[in-house]
C-alpha cells in the first residue's frame, strides 16, 4: 500500500482548473465591512433621518427610503457605508428606528426607544411588566397577576366608577404621568375560570413591584 502523506507536494499548476485562486472583495462586501469598522457617530433627526459623522464628512441618511446624501449614494446609488451604519445600529438598538423616538421612562426617566407620533406614558425595560407576571402591591403587600400594561397616564386612565386612577388615595405617593398597569388579585383566582374572569384592578407602574428572585 502506497502512502503519500510524507510525499513533497508539487508545485500548484495555474493552469489548472482546481487551483486556488486569489479573490478580490466586492464593493458591497467593502462597503459591509467598512460601516462595521470605519469611526462613524449616528444620531437621529427629528424628521426621523439620520445624522452621520465620519472622519470623511458629515452625511444624512434617509433609512426608510433608503438614500444617503453621500456621493456613493448620490452618484452611484449604491447602499453606502454610512446607510448600513445607520442600519446595523438601529438593530443594535444604539439609536431609535425611523417610528421611533428617543423618550423617558415615566418611573425612572432613563432614555427609552417610544412610537414616535404618540405623547403616552412608557416604561424602560427595567420598569415593564410582562402580562402574566407576578408582583406585589406596595401598599397592601398583596400579591397580583399582570394582565395588561396600558399607554394610558394614571391621570387619564378612569376606573369602572369614571374617577381617575390618581383620585384614589392609596396612589397619591405615586406619579400621575405613570401609565396604568392592569391586574388581578391571586386571591380572587379559582381552578374553575380564566384569570380573564377575575376582576380587574388599576394601579400605577410604580406601585406594584415583581417579587425578587
Amino acid at each position: 500500500m502506497t502512502h503519500t502523506r510524507n510525499t513533497a507536494a508539487s508545485p500548484a499548476d495555474p493552469n489548472r482548473s482546481d487551483t486556488p485562486r486569489a479573490t478580490r472583495s466586492s464593493p458591497a462586501d467593502e462597503r459591509a465591512e467598512r460601516a462595521l469598522s470605519e469611526p462613524m457617530t449616528v444620531r437621529q433627526l427629528p424628521d426621523r433621518r439620520y445624522v452621520v459623522d465620519t472622519d470623511g464628512g458629515t452625511y444624512v441618511v434617509a433609512l426608510d427610503a433608503g438614500r444617503c446624501t453621500c456621493p456613493d449614494h448620490a452618484i452611484r446609488g449604491a447602499r453606502c457605508k454610512h446607510l448600513r451604519r445607520v442600519a446595523l445600529s438601529v438593530t443594535a438598538g444604539v439609536v431609535p428606528a425611523p417610528d421611533e423616538r428617543v423618550g423617558a421612562c415615566a418611573v425612572c426617566g432613563t432614555a427609552t426607544f417610544v412610537p414616535a407620533d404618540e405623547g403616552r406614558s412608557y416604561l424602560c425595560d427595567a420598569h415593564a411588566f410582562d402580562p402574566g407576571t407576578v408582583v406585589s402591591d406596595r401598599e397592601t403587600g398583596d400579591r397580583l397577576v399582570v394582565t395588561a400594561v396600558t399607554t394610558e397616564r394614571a391621570d387619564e386612565y378612569r376606573t369602572d366608577d369614571g374617577r381617575p386612577l390618581v383620585d384614589y388615595a392609596s396612589n397619591a405617593a405615586y406619579g400621575a404621568h405613570e401609565p396604568a398597569v392592569e391586574a388581578v388579585y391571586v386571591s380572587s383566582l379559582r381552578p374553575d375560570f380564566a384569570p380573564r374572569d377575575a376582576r380587574t384592578y388599576a394601579f400605577p407602574a410604580s406601585r406594584l413591584t415583581a417579587p425578587e428572585t
